[in-house]
């Protein structure tokens, strides 16, 4: 998808292809598992250096977490309850929300309610004198902000299962020492976004069969095939399948093991014409250097 490109695509917002990997009918892991080649899961993995793997058929271990995806008519995205915030030791009533696991989102949104008592719960916690830069409202000089008092946060799910944010805020750096800003922001509508930076350190498992998001901790080194991957067998043949994949592009997959994991690459400096317009030059990383391949579902299986 990445050899014939026009219009917007040439202006940064993909600049090696889009690769649909949404629940809809036509997106690369949906017609994988029609083709009979792996369950209808895969696994992105971000670690703290900015890099990852994926890896389609990946069911994740079984001592990860999980929660449910909801149901919803029509979907063409991950979407999860969130039942509430936990900001420090504070439990925040009044903060559930539905929420799209979004991959392709450099930060978190939150309908506008939750999103006033998180920030806040997180500003009160904090302790130091708060500034506004770039239309994030939580942000504090590196120089006055205490470290020890950066509150954890998680989200709840269903059943208590917890998702530990392993770091809320980022970076801005300047000649100064720069400043520290809750990577947040509110949204309007009742469905928020579960963004690349809250994923961080995990290994995200997108299970269509199973209805379930799941998610354990890793540094995306510890990951491997050896057996831990329960692949459906290829096909012997296109014909063996309903939904064979193009002949001269069907991927030979002998030893039944999962797609090798994609490299992060560094995209041109310039910043992403998709991002939001609030992000400056010095955020073009957060939104271009993971994965040439992003989750956006709507666009992608709708076109």
């Amino acid at each position: 998808c990445g050899s014939k490109q026009s219009g917007e695509y040439l202006k940064g917002i993909a600049p090696d292809g889009l690769m649909g990997l949404g629940p809809g009918e036509i997106s690369v892991p949906s017609l994988l598992s029609k083709s009979g080649l792996i369950p209808h899961s895969f696994s992105f993995c971000y670690d703290k250096s900015y890099s990852g793997r994926l890896y389609f058929g990946d069911e994740g271990p079984t001592s990860q977490s999980s929660t449910s995806f909801l149901p919803l008519k029509e979907t063409r995205a991950y979407i999860v309850e969130v039942e509430g915030y936990s900001v420090g030791s504070s439990s925040l009533k009044e903060t559930g929300y539905k929420a799209q696991v979004d991959t392709g989102s450099s930060f978190t949104y939150l309908p506008t309610e939750s999103y006033e008592h998180v920030a806040s719960e997180f500003h009160r916690q904090v302790n130091a004198t708060k500034i506004t830069t770039q239309n994030f409202e939580n942000c504090y000089k590196a120089r006055s902000l205490n470290v020890e008092n950066i509150p954890s946060m998680k989200l709840v799910f269903s059943t208590n299962q917890t998702f530990v944010i392993e770091n809320p805020m980022f970076h801005i750096a300047d000649d100064q020492g720069g400043v520290y800003c809750l990577g947040i922001l509110p949204i309007d509508g009742d469905i928020g976004i579960i963004g690349q930076n809250f994923l961080m350190g995990y290994r995200l498992v997108f299970d269509w069969d199973k209805m379930k998001l799941g998610w354990s901790t890793s540094n995306c080194e510890d990951i491997d095939n050896g057996g831990k991957f329960h692949i459906t067998p290829s096909p012997s043949d296109s014909e063996s399948s309903p939904y064979p994949l193009p002949t001269n592009q069907q991927h030979q997959n002998p030893n039944g093991h999962s797609v090798a994991p994609a490299v992060a690459v560094r995209a041109p400096p310039e910043p992403s014409a998709a991002a939001s317009p609030i992000l400056g030059p010095y955020h073009s990383r957060f939104i271009i250097s993971y994965f040439p391949l992003l989750i956006w579902i709507a666009y992608i299986v709708s076109s």
